[in-house]
């Protein structure tokens, strides 16, 4: 049988394990918020392409240089641990190898990274790709803290239940949009959004709504970002973590639309397929852009 030693310690295991679980994730969110609009420019893409390892070390190198600096104010773990120089080296190896799995992964997801990209065009476009990535990592306390005023929560009136909840619907939304075109505004007018649209096919623009989903209810209900108690609790038409996420993932595919539309990516004549495509393609970092602008409110 167990004892009590015993209990305690596979319970210490399971805690720490949680905890570094939840700090893995929170610097992913950082990376994605950070990393996301770099990855949709196609220059980086075509440096990566052509870099030799020797920039390849320069790149990584100057990476790590700016993370461990970042690293030693902040971090990406809620509960910082980096009081001695060596533990902000590793910190740093952390941050750098979660900012290379999300480039990787993402550049995966666009296809920039095939069965047919050759070693050492996938290992520059990751390794440059990573760069902010990396320092989003090392910036995610930074990005989104525990800013939350709960007396101001206190504030909110109770008496009108109907008004409460279309009051947050109507604050979500707007902050959905405000957020998503923040981050999608300076990639709707390029070409990488037809250009990546034209290599998709539907199964594929499937992942891409998968993995905005994903990312979405990460930032906003995982990552440990401002006060996700409140953030569950708040009232809303559609304000649990699941519907919460579709709902406000529908906004970002209309605003991606209306921005493609601004700038003339789209026109009423094109079918609507090309619409759906475009805006599915340029609603990955609309709905990260999204999810960011609804924990600042």
């Amino acid at each position: 049988m167990k004892t009590l030693r015993d209990s305690l310690t596979e319970k210490n295991y399971k805690n720490i394990w949680l905890s570094e679980f939840n700090n893995i994730i929170r610097g992913m969110c950082g990376g994605f918020l950070f990393g996301i609009p770099l990855l949709y420019t196609m220059e980086v893409w075509w440096i990566g392409s052509s870099a030799t390892p020797r920039m390849m070390g320069v790149a990584l190198v100057s990476t790590f240089f700016v993370v461990f600096l970042l690293n030693r104010t902040d971090g990406f773990r809620k509960k910082r641990r980096v009081s001695q120089p060596y533990e902000s080296v590793i910190e740093t190896v952390e941050a750098m190898a979660i900012g290379l799995v999300c480039s990787a992964f993402l550049l995966s997801i666009l296809q920039e990274l095939n069965l047919d990209t050759s070693i050492h065009e996938a290992v520059g476009k990751v390794v440059y790709e990573s760069v902010p990535f990396s320092i989003g990592v090392a910036l995610a306390n930074k990005f989104l803290g525990d800013s939350r005023n709960s007396q101001s929560q206190d504030k909110q009136q109770k008496d009108n239940k109907n008004n409460d909840e279309l009051n947050a619907t109507l604050s979500d939304i707007g902050a959905t949009l405000i957020g998503g075109m923040v981050i999608a505004f300076n990639i709707a007018p390029t070409d990488e959004v037809p250009m990546l649209a034209a290599a998709f096919s539907e199964p594929w623009l499937l992942i891409i709504i998968i993995v905005s989903l994903i990312i979405s209810y990460a930032i906003v209900f995982e990552s440990g970002f401002s006060d996700q108690k409140k953030r569950r609790q708040q009232r809303g038409i559609f304000q649990r973590p699941l519907s919460e996420t579709f709902a406000c993932y529908i906004v970002s595919l209309f605003a991606s639309a209306f921005m493609l539309w601004f700038f003339q990516r789209l026109t009423f004549d094109d079918p609507w397929t090309m619409w759906l495509n475009y805006s599915i393609l340029l609603g990955l970092p609309a709905t990260v852009g999204g999810a960011a602008g609804r924990l600042a409110v």
